[in-house]
């Protein structure tokens, strides 16, 4: 019995991988196509950051709400909702002309991706124990990296056979995402009763209650670092491929090698060494070691010659990524307890505020000096770093005034 349950999960587990690989594919093949698109429209780097900023808008607005409705009514309905709107929006920006429908079908993008996120992070956190909790949560990050890895590759090659021929692509796979979990991902959260649900809405009915709700959490530290950590690290990945296009001519092709072989490194360490590290040093240790590794490569990319040296410095910054997020990712899960639907909601929606405001800012900057961006980038992530030091800090002292009295 228990055989089968183990096996049940784990072709969930793939699945859900599969989804997650997919979105993010489509997500990441903007990225090397976005400068052509904007010089098309006559437009510059503050567009772009918008652009970029809109996604994260939307994912900051219906995250929580996402995640309160995945454990009223179960993370398969709230998955498949986001698949259909994710491919809706990727249709909608293949057959736009107009400035104005990029950014409605960014914002159905960032809907559709709120919906996906927190449902399949609280759905990871359904099927898996305290113990092998990280190695989930690993598994889904490294799918999520891998997928933002392939896109950009994927989005270059596309494009030979035109501009819009990404965008086709990732609307029919995304659809086909949707009848695949439709047909074989089982559900496995059970929907709460009556009452449950009237007195979660009650608590919880807006998203300015869900965000103060989210400070009398326990893992309210890990949501501002979450937040300050997505504000610091969109300033390079937003910008990286204008950033490149502007300084050494880099072609949309030039920045798919870049993206594909610097995230690929990401996804091995995310892979092969985060389940280790987490295992021999803790979160916090593999959080402050890749603030401070991320932050030194950010400052580092001002110093590039070329395309080799972006490449390195773009490899060192994801690895040190590719840690961050599932790291927080893991402890905030192991503190959610019941309410993991709510904590994978909120956890996604901070994370989106700083997808926000950071490209916003980062675009408005890089139209001001090229180096602006990465300087101002790797202040908040240091800001991060301080942020984590004193959260550890307080932590281990409340730790030692329990046993202390016990």
């Amino acid at each position: 019995m228990l055989l089968a349950i183990k096996r049940k999960n784990e072709f969930a587990l793939w699945i859900l991988m599969a989804n997650m690989f997919i979105v993010m594919t489509g997500i990441g093949l903007i990225i090397p196509i976005m400068p052509t698109i904007i010089h098309e429209f006559g437009a510059g780097g503050k567009t772009l950051g918008l652009l970029i900023a809109t996604f994260s808008l939307a994912q900051f607005l219906f995250s929580p709400l996402a995640g309160d409705l995945s454990d009223r009514f179960g993370r398969k309905k709230i998955i498949i909702i986001g698949l259909v709107l994710f491919a809706f929006s990727q249709l909608l920006f293949a057959i736009s002309e107009h400035l104005s429908v990029l950014f409605i079908s960014r914002m159905l993008g960032g809907i559709g991706g709120a919906f996906i996120v927190p449902s399949m992070m609280a759905y990871v956190a359904d099927i898996t124990t305290i113990d092998n909790r990280a190695k989930g949560m690993g598994r889904l990050g490294a799918s999520m990296s891998l997928g933002f890895v392939i896109g950009p590759g994927m989005g270059g090659i596309l494009a030979e056979f035109g501009l819009r021929a990404p965008f086709f692509t990732a609307a029919v796979v995304a659809a086909m995402a949707a009848v695949l979990s439709i047909f074989f991902l089982p559900e496995t959260h059970q929907v709460l009763k009556e009452e449950s649900k009237t007195s979660t809405v009650r608590k919880r009915e807006s998203l300015l209650k869900q965000l103060a709700y989210s400070v009398k959490t326990p893992y309210f530290p890990l949501l501002i670092l979450m937040f300050t950590l997505s504000f610091g690290l969109a300033n390079f990945q937003s910008t990286i491929s204008l950033f490149s296009d502007i300084k050494f001519s880099f072609t949309p092709m030039d920045i798919s090698i870049l993206i594909v072989v610097a995230g690929l490194m990401g996804v091995i360490v995310q892979a092969f060494v985060l389940e280790r590290l987490i295992r021999r040093f803790g979160e916090s240790w593999i959080i402050n070691v890749s603030l401070v590794v991320a932050a030194t490569s950010m400052l580092s990319l001002l110093l590039a010659q070329g395309f080799w040296s972006v490449l390195v410095i773009s490899a060192i910054f994801f690895s040190a990524a590719s840690l961050l997020r599932p790291a927080i990712n893991t402890m905030v899960s192991k503190m959610a307890g019941s309410e993991q639907g709510f904590a994978a909601g909120m956890n996604n929606a901070y994370m989106s505020i700083g997808n926000v405001v950071g490209p916003a800012i980062a675009g408005a900057l890089l139209d001001i000096n090229l180096s602006l961006p990465y300087i101002f980038g790797s202040i908040i992530i240091m800001v991060c770093l301080f942020i984590s030091s004193k959260w550890v800090k307080s932590s281990i002292d409340k730790e030692k005034l329990e046993e202390n009295m016990g």
